[in-house]
């Protein structure tokens, strides 16, 4: 919200009654919505949010490889998040993890959070304190929640778009927020969204796990860079994990991964030089010499500066005596 000190009519979601307007000063309140989900088969968990509020990405997702996500919205709690994320590793259910933190929380009715395990139990929970329309919907790998919407059937529409949806995790993520706006989303506008995937060793040179984190903090409609951004960072994500097989050497699995990077780029103008480039590296340590020069003969075109790199590159040392190679980096 922009405004302080409103009053709200929030939809009680026990017996789909109405509660009694609330009147309270505070902050602006991330009211959202969002989808938190887990693909076990993947190992991955992630988030993906939007709202009227700035930065949303800075309070609502959070997430932990092998143990699951988290969205925390409304008047936000955020220190529910960690509290859940702890509770989880250390073994209690989703129903156990929300009564604990209801109960350590005087103000639990103003609150709205979302829950899924590494293997997909889910929770949601709409207290009677968030502004209408506000609820949501969980089951097998997901739960989706909102306040503030345009009504029911954003959740709804959600929860459909995601049961149905292929690609990675990321993809359905995005397609499912897309979905949640098309239906009319939060009811004051837009102004920013979020998306994260984590999955153990998935971050860069895998020494952490998040493998997909972007935002969009302010635009009259995220949705299009957002998804630029997803797009971006599955690329990365893919070439990321192509370039660590390729350290280890682990030349089979590297190649397939990097391709598919490469299947992706045509229209990201702003690295598919460089992840061009890697694919004739690691082409050529899959022993596909020529596939690997022709990549490099495309990288340096979309990217001449690359050219003093490849000519001391000790990763192309296999084709340096080829007059494909050396014609490339004279």
């Amino acid at each position: 919200m922009k405004t302080r000190g409103i009053a709200i009519a929030a939809l009680l979601l026990a017996g789909g009654s109405i509660a009694r307007p609330v009147a309270f000063a505070g902050p602006p309140a991330p009211a959202t919505f969002s989808i938190v989900a887990a693909d076990p088969a993947a190992g991955e968990v992630g988030v993906a949010v939007a709202s009227r509020f700035f930065a949303v990405g800075t309070v609502v997702p959070w997430a932990e490889a092998k143990v699951g996500a988290v969205a925390t919205q409304a008047y936000a709690n955020t220190s529910w998040a960690p509290k859940a994320l702890e509770m989880l590793r250390g073994g209690r259910s989703p129903e156990e993890i929300l009564a604990a933190l209801k109960a350590g929380d005087p103000e639990f009715g103003r609150r709205q959070f979302g829950l899924v395990a590494s293997d997909g139990r889910s929770i949601t929970w709409t207290g009677p304190g968030c502004a209408a329309w506000a609820g949501g919907r969980s089951g097998k790998n997901y739960a989706v929640q909102g306040n503030i919407l345009a009504g029911a059937q954003v959740v709804e529409v959600m929860e459909k778009k995601f049961l149905e949806a292929k690609g990675c995790l990321a993809d359905r993520l995005f397609a499912t927020l897309r979905a949640g706006d098309a239906a009319g989303g939060d009811s004051r506008g837009k102004e920013s969204a979020a998306l994260i995937v984590y999955r153990e060793k998935g971050g860069y040179g895998g020494f952490n796990d998040r493998a997909i984190d972007v935002r969009v903090d302010d635009a009259e409609d995220p949705f299009p860079e957002l998804g630029r951004l997803v797009m971006l960072g599955r690329t990365s994500d893919l070439w990321n994990q192509a370039w660590s097989a390729f350290t280890e050497k682990r030349y089979a699995e590297a190649l397939p991964l990097q391709e598919k990077a490469v299947e992706l780029i045509d229209q990201l103008t702003s690295i598919r030089a460089e992840v061009m480039y890697d694919l004739a590296v690691i082409r050529l340590a899959a022993g596909k010499k020529p596939q690997a020069i022709e990549a490099l003969g495309q990288a340096l075109k979309w990217n001449p500066k690359l050219k003093a790199q490849a000519a001391g590159d000790s990763d192309l040392a296999g084709m340096k005596d080829d007059p494909a190679y050396q014609a490339l980096v004279r």
